[in-house]
């Protein structure tokens, strides 16, 4: 894991973390409760998109400081729900010849749903505990 925070980061890049974490959680509640799913609407909806803009923008000035778990936490959860709907899908195709792929895919992207909400909330808990995830 990360070293441990040797300094307590500006309210500022607090509030800022804040925000990244709203912005993953409004792309997870955009894809709960319209046309898109979780996972797509947090790998290609704009608020994700904007929040790990966001994140590389800042990234360095949270270094030493429990802020930078949350960020690094972020981004995995973004990069990994981008690789992993790859990984669903690839290993789904082939299957959809014989109809079962679209069950796997399906199961996959609900799993892959659950895991970024998770994410999103126990990272934004932990944040707001004012500690390291």
């Amino acid at each position: 894991m990360n070293a441990p925070a040797t300094t307590l980061p500006d309210q500022t890049l607090v509030n800022y973390t804040h925000v990244m974490y709203g912005l993953h959680a409004l792309s997870a509640v955009i894809g709960i409760f319209g046309a898109a799913t979780v996972v797509g609407s947090f790998i290609f909806g704009i608020p994700s998109i904007v929040a790990v803009v966001m994140n590389y923008v800042r990234r360095s000035d949270a270094r030493g400081t429990y802020l930078e778990s949350h960020f690094s936490w972020q981004l995995r959860t973004f990069w990994y729900a981008a690789l992993w709907s790859v990984v669903a899908f690839l290993l789904s195709g082939p299957l959809m010849l014989i109809l079962v792929g679209f069950l796997t895919y399906a199961l996959a992207i609900v799993a892959i749903g659950v895991w970024i909400i998770y994410r999103v909330a126990r990272g934004w808990l932990r944040l707001k505990e004012a500690q390291a995830i």
